[in-house]
């Protein structure tokens, strides 16, 4: 079955960073936003097994799927190997996606996060490409693909060996484009060549696009003035041939807001515009932070339960301003619900499913420096 290409909206729901309320997801936000969502005629969804502790699919059933006809929406989801340990864990994490998200069939079904290593070497010793593609005959998979934070030789292999994939989901943002480390142009060209269909994630890079700092962001409002910082990522991304979908996580009513006002109406970058996000591309790479997209897979696994996302956040604001009261004010707070950065043990559970590769022990002994003392 071939991917009907103008059925699906070109911005996508990312349910990774929904808004909260006393620790919960808070569903009647959510509820809201997917409506102005669906008002406007945009129809795909990307959860997984993962998100919000778990929680993020049963979120989608209830916002989504108790609430709207199921041939009215696309819904994709994903496998995720650091929850397998054996060959029939394939079946039951899905069945039980199934039970979470309330449907029958996924339209779109993902591994997730492949890359060098402990994720690549998972699916291929328990035959997930081979059982996907069952999955698929069955009718309870639509669409199978896999997610990537790899290099550009890994998805090369891939690809050439496994032409029963439909689609690939990539980080792709005009900061990553030219990243030594993600190296986002290298395997936008990879998919290119073999004419696959992208499904873009972290268009905004986690909300980092969206706040750069007041010298870069005067330059792009000098160019566009009417334009928010974020819209201009969300440009670049679809002005890009084959891209099928853009996936923006969303976490407020603003947020979905300008989206939906950037692609209502949808702007093609201009020549001058390129040459624009290119100068600021190349300054936000000489800045020292720290990349941290906040996915917060890092911190179900931490035993000392640090919400690594949050003080990487505080780190980076003490690295670009210095010495300032805000960070350490956000700091403080957050011991309410936070283990401090002296906790961490240096377990590395958090480096081995960062998708950015962080060096997040070095990240926490450089912020217990600063914020413990």
């Amino acid at each position: 079955m071939s991917i009907d290409f103008d059925k699906i909206s070109k911005l996508g729901f990312g349910m990774m960073r929904l808004p909260e309320k006393d620790g919960e997801v808070d569903i009647q936000r959510v509820c809201n936003m997917v409506d102005d969502f669906m008002k406007k005629g945009f129809n795909y969804f990307d959860t997984a097994y993962v998100y919000h502790g778990g929680k993020s699919e049963v979120v989608v059933r209830e916002a989504v799927v108790k609430r709207y006809p199921r041939d009215a929406f696309y819904l994709a989801t994903k496998l995720p190997a650091w929850e397998m340990k054996k060959a029939e864990d394939c079946d039951r994490i899905f069945n039980e996606q199934l039970e979470r998200a309330g449907v029958d069939y996924f339209d779109f079904y993902l591994l997730h996060s492949i890359e060098e290593g402990n994720n690549y070497d998972t699916y291929i010793k328990y035959n997930c490409f081979e059982w996907g593609i069952e999955k698929k005959k069955k009718g309870q998979i639509k669409h199978f693909g896999f997610s990537f934070h790899g290099s550009p030789k890994l998805l090369d292999k891939i690809l050439s060996e496994h032409p029963e994939v439909e689609f690939v989901q990539i980080q792709l943002n005009y900061a990553d484009w030219i990243s030594p480390i993600v190296r986002s142009g290298e395997l936008y060209e990879v998919l290119r060549k073999y004419n696959m269909p992208i499904i873009v994630m972290e268009p905004v890079k986690g909300g980092m696009l969206a706040n750069i700092t007041p010298d870069l962001e005067s330059i792009l409002k000098k160019h566009r003035p009417d334009k928010s910082v974020a819209s201009w990522a969300l440009r670049f991304v679809g002005s890009l041939e084959g891209i099928m979908t853009i996936l923006s996580g969303m976490s407020n009513e603003e947020q979905v807001k300008d989206n939906l006002e950037t692609f209502e109406n949808f702007e093609p970058l201009r020549d001058e515009e390129k040459q624009v996000l290119d100068e600021v591309a190349k300054a936000l790479i000489k800045q020292p932070t720290i990349q941290c997209t906040s996915c917060r897979y890092c911190c179900d696994g931490c035993p000392e339960k640090i919400s690594i996302p949050d003080i990487i956040s505080a780190l980076n604001t003490m690295r670009m301003y210095g010495e300032d009261a805000r960070p350490r004010f956000f700091y403080n707070n957050l011991m309410d619900r936070s283990g401090r950065a002296s906790q961490c043990i240096s377990c590395g559970q958090c480096e081995s499913v960062c998708p950015q590769h962080l060096p997040i022990i070095e990240a926490m002994k450089e912020a217990s420096k600063i914020f413990d003392r």
